[in-house]
């Protein structure tokens, strides 16, 4: 079985971060993001992945390799410049060899989610669909596709982001595709998946199937749900094959150093520090960064290199690659840029 992920997109909210780098290959839970997708996608019989990238393309070879440590064969294909959700899909399907019924799983590659893939699978047949999409219920579903089913879970309407949500079950980013409905895709054309191409497949009659499933489930687009969602992973909550062994409540990475005290699933990345008398909880400290000696970080997130200061108190507040936080700073939901200076 094949599988496209749909991993173009610029990471605006979660600059500083994707300054320098797309934001799927971002550490959460101590490896680069889509590890845990790749993982996850073997382990539900996936032997091939497509990574649709655009963004920072040259960056994920260099991360992800060929695969071959995720279980799966990983090859990549970049977009002549950002087509959209749909357009990303249509445009890598020549690289796929799936017979126009055969399934084919297509991830955003942003979504860190327990689901039973193999279930959402197997529903394409058991409905004589043509779509299925992963739909989760969640509180408030005003920032999310809304997705209202009938009592079979066909799919009745596909609402983008609407104030007035007719349901609140939502759209979790994750779809098996009937191999030849990729290419009633307009090709070389920039295509929302979700604004444009679910709606019209709906107007022409095709049948698309919601699989409800509310296991864990995050939208990992800004520094706060990458920081919940890395400690979520650290401390069990949320469920990835992809995690290396962890004892206690924190992730310190081969190379780190820790002197002071790191708690609520704060992984600790390789060449990082903390020093004596700090406390960091629920953090993301990338790798070659140092949090100073008597310093407080609530639920931080450090670029690669970046330094904060002696006795600093930071209360989720992201700093980008090579910045320094001078001694004794204090902020609160502020971004500091890379290789910047504040304080």
């Amino acid at each position: 079985m094949e599988a496209v992920i749909v991993a173009g997109g610029l990471g605006s909210r979660l600059l500083p971060l994707t300054e320098r780098r797309p934001k799927h290959v971002l550490p959460v839970g101590g490896v680069p993001f889509l590890a845990h997708q790749l993982v996850k996608l073997a382990h539900s019989g996936v032997d091939t992945v497509v990574l649709a990238t655009s963004y920072h393309a040259e960056a994920f070879q260099p991360v992800l390799g060929d695969g071959s440590r995720y279980g799966v064969r990983l090859s990549y294909v970049r977009e002549p410049e950002p087509l959209g959700t749909g357009g990303a899909i249509r445009h890598v399907a020549t690289a796929l060899r799936s017979g126009p019924d055969e399934p084919l799983l297509v991830l955003n590659g942003d979504q860190l989610s327990g689901h039973d893939l193999v279930a959402q699978v197997d529903r394409l047949e058991q409905t004589d669909a043509d779509v299925v999409l992963h739909l989760v219920r969640v509180a408030d579903p005003r920032a999310y596709g809304c997705v209202p089913t009938d009592a079979n879970g066909v799919v009745l309407d596909f609402a983008e982001k609407s104030a007035r949500p007719a349901s609140d079950q939502v759209n979790a980013g994750c779809y098996v595709f009937r191999r030849r409905v990729v290419d009633t895709i307009p090709g070389g054309e920039v295509v929302s998946v979700e604004r444009e191409t679910f709606p019209a497949l709906l107007l022409g009659g095709y049948r698309v199937v919601g699989h409800l499933d509310d296991a864990y489930w995050r939208d990992v687009g800004t520094p706060q749900s990458l920081v919940d969602a890395s400690g979520d992973l650290v401390l069990g909550v949320a469920p990835s094959a992809a995690m290396p062994p962890i004892d206690g409540v924190a992730l310190v990475q081969d190379g780190a150093r820790v002197e002071g005290e790191v708690r609520g699933g704060t992984v600790v990345g390789p060449g990082a520090a903390v020093g004596a008398g700090a406390r960091v909880d629920r953090c993301v400290l990338m790798p070659g960064s140092i949090v100073g000696s008597g310093a407080l970080l609530d639920r931080c997130v450090l670029g690669p290199g970046a330094v904060v200061g002696t006795g600093a108190r930071l209360d989720r507040v992201v700093v980008g690659d090579d910045a320094v936080v001078a001694a004794g700073w204090t902020a609160t939901g502020q971004h500091v840029a890379c290789a910047s200076r504040v304080g």
